[in-house]
């Protein structure tokens, strides 16, 4: 109908307004009120134009990777006043989008002949405190010569912070064990701790077993063939993947690939927003958490 008015609007000079709005079966009484409402619109969409530019440079500062929600957060935290649906809106109308992935390679391989490891999480991947909780996955980094990367991650389940990760060109049980020690160098230990994963072999390993029983962790596993089971690692993988590939088939070549991944490890625990956390990163969530707990004690 929009279009219909503005048709009329264009051509009112050379043509009755009357007879326009009959061949365009229009109502004249609506073209007026649209008319009238001109102004008003115009200043509309240039306080829109002047969001878009705002939108797109936070979009661009997180490599193209946020959606409404962190967006907004982050435009809230410059001192913009404004809301997810009017920045979900503007992001539909200046299409301004994130991208999706393309394809998946099986890194879950199972081994029939471990010992079976219970589930502790039962699909409960949040914790009350930072240091009591992991969960580790495995994913897939496509190189251009048609081989891979695999990047085994270890998270805590408090802030979704990347305490440990290891990348390698094969899935032996080294790859999920350096990860796992890195996240006891970070954090200190892990004596007391649980750490969840699938039943891929490397973490149902004897080698990796004994590692865990040597820092003192306990093991939990979902069950077999379930991916919801440890869809909090998953979905993290998918993010950091679609956020660095942004739509390419793969990351070029081995090194570039592996600058490509720390960069963006780095940035997920400073400065990524995350959902889970009240869009603050892992870093700035855990710190707060601790200067309450602090206050508390005082």
């Amino acid at each position: 109908m929009r279009s219909r008015f503005q048709f009329v609007d264009d051509h009112r000079d050379t043509y009755e307004v009357k007879r326009l709005c009959q061949i365009l079966d229009v109502n004249r009484s609506s073209y007026y009120k649209w008319l009238a409402g001109a102004e008003a619109r115009a200043v509309r969409q240039r306080k829109d134009q002047v969001l878009a530019e705002e939108i797109r440079r936070v979009h661009g500062e997180s490599g193209g990777a946020y959606g409404s929600p962190r967006v907004t957060a982050e435009l809230r935290e410059k001192g913009r006043r404004v809301n997810e649906k009017r920045v979900a809106r503007i992001m539909r109308t200046f299409s301004i989008t994130g991208i999706r992935l393309r394809r998946r390679v099986r890194t879950t391989i199972a081994d029939a002949a471990t010992a079976p490891v219970p589930d502790l999480f039962q699909r409960v991947f949040t914790a009350p405190e930072p240091g009591l909780k992991y969960m580790g996955d495995i994913t897939y980094l496509p190189l251009e010569d048609g081989e891979f990367l695999y990047l085994a991650t270890v998270l805590d389940c408090f802030s979704r912070k990347v305490v440990g990760w290891s990348i390698a060109d094969h899935m032996r049980t080294s790859l999920v064990s350096d990860a796992l020690q890195m996240a006891a160098a970070t954090r200190g230990g892990l004596d007391g701790a649980v750490f969840h994963s699938d039943h891929g072999a490397q973490y149902g390993s004897r080698a990796f077993a004994d590692l865990c029983d040597r820092l003192g962790v306990t093991r939990s596993m979902g069950a077999v063939g379930t991916s919801a089971d440890n869809a909090a690692c998953e979905s993290f993988h998918a993010s950091l993947k679609r956020e660095t590939l942004q739509g390419a088939r793969d990351y070029g070549d081995a090194d570039t690939c592996r600058r490509t991944a720390f960069a963006w490890l780095a940035r997920y625990n400073t400065r990524r927003r995350h959902s889970a956390n009240g869009h603050l990163s892992p870093n700035e969530y855990e710190r707060r958490h601790h200067t309450a707990k602090l206050t508390l004690a005082a």
